[in-house]
């Protein structure tokens, strides 16, 4: 169901198409291809998400906003510049008034992509690793609006987990909280992004993509309005052990506190 029409949003010919069919759309976040790595490779990985869910029988939709403008879908152009330009802004949530009223750029995290899919009428969102608690959240109280998207709007969300970075610990135990269905895909470990172990056990696990849509289809004639969060862990040939990234994750972390980086500038 197409829910833009109160909307000034410019969608993709391609996913508007697919809208008015009923195909099946896989929306995917931007701002890992604007603050998550460096051109060209993000330029390339961009491109292989998008293959990726085409040759899965989905229509991808790359979500971000554009001198001001919701845009659902990105042509080649606008991607490029999107992983090019200097000016683009890391949007979350709260930031996409200011955004649309300020005419700039910006890259959609997972709580902002979440928000604008759902409005676009997409119902299933694919990324990386969700934000969550933050270590020592006791006392910076640092917890990211991504626990806060995923506990009000009932989407798909397939994931690696949660960044490596965080708390995984407080992070599932804040998902329960806010009844967000933590769902493990062929896996009963939440995944930890970089790694498919994090020593954290799932409750309730399905082997197939079916039966995924199948439990989607009851959470949405029961009205609920959290996500079901699917945690897809990495192939295993191209993880990196906990072992051996966790050394480096103290590394970085203790360098950005040297350096007083934090919130989303960490992540």
């Amino acid at each position: 169901m197409n829910n833009t029409a109160n909307y000034d949003f410019i969608i993709f010919p391609e996913v508007a198409k697919a809208l008015e069919m009923g195909l099946p759309i896989v929306a995917l976040e931007s701002t890992i291809l604007a603050h998550g790595m460096p051109y060209p490779q993000n330029l390339e990985f961009a491109q292989k998400a998008i293959d990726l869910v085409r040759q899965h029988g989905a229509i991808p939709a790359t979500i971000a906003i554009l001198a001001g403008q919701v845009h659902i879908g990105l042509s080649r152009e606008e991607i490029k510049t999107l992983t090019t330009a200097n000016n683009v802004q890391k949007t979350a949530l709260r930031d996409i008034p200011w955004n649309i009223a300020q005419k700039l750029n910006g890259a959609t995290t997972v709580s902002a992509t979440m928000h604008l899919a759902h409005l676009a009428g997409i119902n299933v969102f694919a990324t990386g690793g969700i934000g969550g608690v933050h270590r020592d959240a006791e006392n910076t109280f640092d917890v990211s609006q991504d626990l806060l998207a995923l506990s009000s709007i009932p989407m798909l969300v397939v994931s690696a987990g949660a960044k490596a970075i965080l708390d995984l610990p407080k992070t599932l135990e804040a998902l329960e909280t806010l009844a967000v269905t933590v769902l493990g895909y062929q896996t009963k470990e939440f995944p930890a992004f970089y790694s498919c172990q994090s020593g954290l056990f799932l409750e309730q696990f399905l082997d197939s993509a079916q039966a995924i849509a199948t439990l989607y289809q009851e959470h949405r004639r029961l009205n609920l309005q959290g996500a079901i969060l699917v945690a897809n862990p990495v192939p295993k040939e191209n993880e990196i052990p906990a072992q051996e990234i966790s050394e480096m994750i103290e590394q970085a972390l203790k360098a950005a506190k040297q350096r007083n980086v934090f919130g989303k500038a960490l992540t």
